[in-house]
Parts: structure tokens; C-alpha cells; sequence
């Protein structure tokens, strides 16, 4: 396999998860951050070479110049993989001239960026018939009156910009409970100069959260996929998965390979979905338009994304497969579910009996693997580190 995979991040377990799905197929991965510090994902014993790079928001043009020259080097055009929204959005940016140096599956019209933004998502999914909450753009005509009648109180302030909005204020939407809490969001986001929208919240519980996880080839049709339904996640209730277990739901590949295809999308993709508790109807509430949070998990369950798309991209596609069976596998990231569970009990959503029955089934780790065990251990340090320095400041 003389194309060599490189990975844009490796400081969280997304890039991790992608290095160990090629790098156990014998493929030269090379993983590329903007900064050693907390990056695990260089640890690994997959990863064959580690590369500090411009950041791709404080630096994008140095970011591409920096991929070109490496590229240029390279016998064989290398395969790209973006691990973070921010990355999907740099490739997306520079498509046309990435597109000479490397293989990937973003295409030059931008889709993968139209359907992350949620205000255009929304139009998109409409546009297909496809269900989506109940949603007012902010400074509309009417504005407060649809919110009492249509959207009604509590609902979410959501941006349309998600990782902006991540890290400006370290969460995935604002709950608001009454016009007052609303006003007072809607003058957070104007300050921080991020565009937001206001949205009726599907009533249920975190278990009525599902996901359509799919790859689809450059002809835009659904190759490989799988569906899965989220137990917990943190932030609680509005949250990323933290334990998710792989389960077996036609309808969601009914809805989601119908609009995925219709709109020309290809690689891989994750439709969010949530199940409403009074009608039973699935609403898309999201598409992550990069490798899942879940992708141990998939790899688990018999789905190797990454490999599927680096044979597919240098000429050696694998044959098409569906998890059409509950395997009973769940992906769990022990760190940030600790203190999701904390919180669930707090509120009284859980009980700590029912917590702990659940960690009864078979494991896909977001981290932890006994067979390449460093990654975790940089974690783990990584983390005391940090406990240290706050208690000795």
C-alpha cells in the first residue's frame, strides 16, 4: 500500500480511532496536530509518523502550503483525513486545490459544510421531507409570538456553527426556560459574533437518540452501514455519546440513505436522530460530517470506515456490508462518562442500579486497548497532570 493516510488531529480519540483502523491493515498513517501537548493519539503504536503543523483556524494557508509540500514528497498521492469539524471545514475550504496532492472524499461543492451548518441543514432536509424540529430563525417577523406558540418554553438556543459555538462557551446549545433566559442567550451569541437558531426540543429522554452511521462511494450510494442508540451522553441531554450501544433500526436507513443519496453526499456520515416520545416520529437533528465519536464501536461491529474509505479512494473497494443484527457491542468513554452518570443521578434521571446493569455489555473503548495501551496511559497523564498544576497553583 504504497499511499500513505494522513490524519488532520490527533488530540482526541476520533484521530486516534483512525490511526488504529489503518494502521492495523499495515498502512503508513502520519498524524498531524498543531501542538505535542495532550496529543495521545501521537502514542500510538499504529501511528508511524507525527508532524507539528500550522493551526488550521489561526493559520490555514500555512496549513496548506504545509500539506502540499509533504505531499509533494510522497511517491503516491496520500489518503486525507480530517478528525474535527474544523478540519472538514479547512478541507472543504481548499478542495480544489487539495485535490491535486491528495485523495479524500469531500467534494469540491461543499456539501459536507452545507449540511454541518444547521440553518442550512434544515432547509435542505425540508427540501426532502425529511422531519426536523420545529425552528425560528432569530430577528424574524413575529419572532417572540412564534416562540410562545410554536416552539414553546423550555427550548434550545442552537448555533449554526457548532464548533465555533464549542469553543467559545464549552457546550452544544443553550436551554432556556422562559423569554427572559432566552433573551439573555440570543445576547451571549450577538456578542460572541455567532449566528444561532431557536428550536422546539423532541420531548424524550437521552435513549431516544439514535444514529444512522453510513458510507457512501463516489456515486453517492450507501455501501456499508449501521444504526445505533445513545444511552448517555455528556453534557447530559444535549450532549456527545459517551455510551452507545449498536442497534439494529431499519426506518433509520429507510430516512437517512434516502436523503443522504438524494443530496450527492459521499464518504462517511452520521445522521443524529431523535425518537419523539408521544409519536414515535424520528426527527434529524444533526449530521457529523467527519469520523464518528463512535467509530471503535463501528469498528467493532464489522464497519472499518476509515480502511473502507482508503481502499475505496485508491482503487480497491471492499464489498458492500450491513449490520442488520444487534451485536449488543457499546462504545463508552469512561472519562466524560463518569461525570455524565453523576449527573443523571443528581437530577434523578437514573438510578445508580440501572447505571450499573448497563456496564454489563461488551465494550468498544473510546481509549483504552490492551493491544496498544500508551495512548491511554498519555491520557491518564495528561489528566493528573493538569489536577496537579490546579492544586499546587
Amino acid at each position: 500500500m504504497k499511499n500513505k493516510a494522513v490524519i488532520l488531529g490527533a488530540n482526541y480519540y476520533i484521530g486516534l480511532s483512525i490511526i488504529r483502523c489503518l494502521g492495523i491493515h499495515g498502512i503508513h498513517t502520519t498524524a498531524i496536530d498543531y501542538s505535542r501537548k495532550g496529543t495521545y493519539g501521537f502514542h500510538s503504536k499504529y501511528c508511524s509518523e507525527t508532524l507539528i503543523g500550522p493551526n488550521s483556524k489561526e493559520d490555514p494557508e500555512g496549513l496548506l502550503q504545509f500539506l502540499i509540500d509533504y505531499a509533494k514528497k510522497q511517491e503516491e498521492k496520500p489518503v486525507l483525513f480530517p478528525s474535527a469539524d474544523g478540519y472538514v471545514e479547512f478541507i472543504d475550504r481548499y478542495a480544489s486545490i487539495l485535490k491535486d496532492y491528495y485523495l479524500f472524499n469531500q467534494t469540491e461543492e461543499n456539501i459536507h459544510t452545507k449540511v454541518m451548518d444547521k440553518k442550512t441543514l434544515h432547509s435542505i432536509a425540508k427540501e426532502h421531507g425529511v422531519l426536523v424540529p420545529e425552528t425560528v430563525n432569530v430577528g424574524e417577523e413575529d419572532f417572540k409570538e412564534k416562540i410562545e406558540k410554536i416552539i414553546k418554553f423550555p427550548c434550545i438556543v442552537k448555533p449554526t456553527d457548532s464548533p465555533a459555538f464549542v469553543a467559545k462557551f464549552r457546550r452544544k446549545i443553550f436551554k432556556v426556560n422562559n423569554m427572559e433566559e432566552l433573551e439573555e442567550a440570543l445576547r451571549k451569541a450577538q456578542e460572541a459574533n455567532l449566528e444561532v437558531i431557536v428550536q422546539r426540543i423532541i420531548p424524550g429522554f437521552d435513549d431516544h437518540m439514535y444514529t444512522f452511521d453510513a458510507y457512501l462511494n463516489q456515486d453517492s450510494q450507501i455501501t456499508h452501514w449501521t444504526t445505533c442508540q445513545k444511552y448517555r451522553q455528556w453534557p447530559i441531554n444535549f450532549g456527545a455519546s459517551v455510551y452507545t450501544g449498536q442497534k439494529y433500526v431499519p426506518e433509520l436507513y429507510d430516512i437517512g440513505s434516502k436523503f443522504l443519496e438524494s443530496i450527492g453526499y459521499k464518504g462517511f456520515g452520521e445522521i443524529e436522530f431523535k425518537k419523539d416520545a408521544e409519536t414515535g416520529r424520528f426527527y434529524l437533528i444533526e449530521i457529523n460530517t467527519r469520523t464518528t465519536n463512535l467509530n471503535s464501536l463501528l469498528y467493532k461491529v464489522g464497519l472499518n470506515m476509515p480502511y473502507i474509505a482508503y481502499c475505496e479512494l485508491t482503487g480497491n473497494p471492499l464489498d458492500p456490508y450491513v449490520v442488520d443484527r444487534d451485536t449488543g457491542y457499546v462504545f463508552w468513554y469512561a472519562y466524560e462518562d463518569l461525570f455524565a452518570v453523576r449527573e443523571y443521578i443528581r437530577t434523578g434521571q437514573l438510578r445508580l442500579k440501572d447505571v450499573l446493569h448497563s456496564y454489563r455489555k461488551p465494550k468498544a473503548y473510546a481509549i483504552w486497548d490492551y493491544k496498544d495501551p500508551k495512548p491511554a496511559f498519555a491520557f491518564i497523564g495528561s489528566k493528573l497532570k493538569r489536577i496537579f498544576e490546579k492544586v499546587f497553583k
